[in-house]
């Protein structure tokens, strides 16, 4: 029995679909599948999205400034207004010299007031090698202040030996270095650079911390000291190599990185530049993702209207009654649309449970040979929010057409019929 108080339409639907209950069943059972595809889906790609780009960036900054590159001009010979080139000329492109960004604390200022932009670290990079008795090993010196630079590679959160702290006689070194050296926590080391401007300095420096960064190569080459004492090292005298910037969205970080060049007039790559081929892998992994819902959507669609097609067939009497003792074709036409937003509303409600349940049975079982998760899965509410509406607004659009043509039935030839 329905309450009085349910508006006609109301009524006549969910009796239509009573009446029909197994086809309500099915078509219901296939909305749910279809939204728990969804749901999993999303949400098992969104994790592993995330886990990449987590990985990815947890190791570098999303923008990073540099100084100009040298270029070679060819030699134009001529006192006229339109010099000519010397003919048969060779030109050949410079040796890069280790150079810092011009009035790098001002741009620094510049990039920081720009309102998407949340760190933004001055680093003073380049070759060294480092001497422990007999052996030696070529490094790339890193020159950071640890307040700002933590903020975009969290050390602490890599040290596996020791702490990151950095003062002026401290070094940070990777797993790999540590064990090509033979050396531990608290040994020193003897670092010298090769640079000119330097007169090939040296210094001896006490290992504070030994890192692990996820990759065989950063630990064997990648060292961190404190700014000034690569400064010293370099030939840098308060100079610096690079500028470390991140962003809020990382999918915008080329987009920021052009206006920071337009801005200050220093080259800046976005890791999506730099990082093409990764880039276009995560892009590749959201069209994917977009086509399945598509496509799922799609059979959605048509497993409601399919269903609703037959239902007119089967109710045109009842219908044809219902016109001939006045009912409009608007409220016809809304009885046929609230039986496809109901359907699609039911469906939604299951589907999101089925990928809720999915969902934490993938995340209990699908584990790393260490016991721990693959990656983070994050049951974020708006997904489910999206999905239940998606499948509504799916459900309305499938049950127009029927709908329509429900609303169009002559009364005398459907009771005829």
């Amino acid at each position: 029995m329905f309450t009085p108080w349910l508006p006609f339409e109301w009524i006549v639907a969910i009796r239509f679909l009573r009446e029909g209950r197994l086809q309500t069943l099915f078509i219901v059972a296939g909305v749910a599948i279809g939204v728990g595809v969804i749901v999993f889906m999303s949400a098992l790609l969104a994790g592993l999205q995330s886990n990449f780009i987590r990985r990815v960036l947890s190791a570098q900054a999303h923008i990073q400034l540099l100084p100009p590159k040298e270029v070679t001009r060819p030699l134009r010979l001529g006192a006229d207004a339109a010099p000519r080139e010397v003919e048969g000329a060779i030109v050949q492109p410079p040796l890069q010299r280790l150079k810092s960004i011009d009035q790098w604390q001002a741009v620094a200022t510049q990039i920081r007031a720009i309102p998407d932009v949340v760190v933004v670290s001055p680093v003073a990079g380049g070759s060294a090698l480092v001497v422990r008795g007999n052996a030696n090993r070529a490094i790339s010196l890193s020159g950071i202040e640890p307040e700002l630079y933590y903020r975009i590679v969290d050390l602490n959160d890599k040290i596996v030996r020791g702490n990151a702290r950095l003062t002026g006689t401290d070094i940070l070194i990777g797993t790999e270095l540590a064990n090509d050296l033979g050396v531990d926590v608290g040994d020193k080391l003897r670092v010298t650079t090769g640079n000119s401007a330097a007169n090939g300095a040296a210094s001896t420096l006490a290992i504070a911390g030994i890192f692990d960064l996820g990759n065989k190569g950063a630990n064997q080459r990648n060292t961190f000291v404190a700014l000034r004492t690569a400064q010293s090292l370099l030939g840098l005298p308060g100079g610096v190599t690079s500028l470390e910037v991140t962003v809020r969205d990382v999918y915008g970080a080329e987009v920021i990185a052009q206006r920071i060049t337009a801005a200050t007039g220093v080259e800046a790559d976005s890791w999506i530049k730099t990082s093409a081929q990764f880039f276009a892998a995560v892009s590749a992994q959201t069209t994917a993702n977009t086509a399945i819902r598509f496509f799922v959507g799609l059979s959605v669609a048509f497993g409601i209207a399919s269903v609703l097609v037959v239902v007119v067939v089967q109710k045109s009497r009842e219908i044809g009654i219902l016109r001939a003792m006045g009912i409009s074709q608007g409220q016809i036409l809304r009885v046929f649309l609230l039986q496809g937003g109901l359907l699609g509303l039911g469906g939604s409600v299951a589907g999101s449970a089925i990928g809720s349940l999915a969902l934490l049975l993938w995340q209990r079982w699908a584990r790393n040979a260490d016991g721990t998760p693959l990656f983070p899965l994050v049951l974020d509410p708006n997904l489910f929010i999206a999905a239940l509406l998606l499948a509504t607004l799916t459900g309305l659009a499938a049950a127009f057409a029927p709908a329509l043509r429900a609303a169009r039935l002559d009364p005398v030839v459907a009771i005829r019929g």
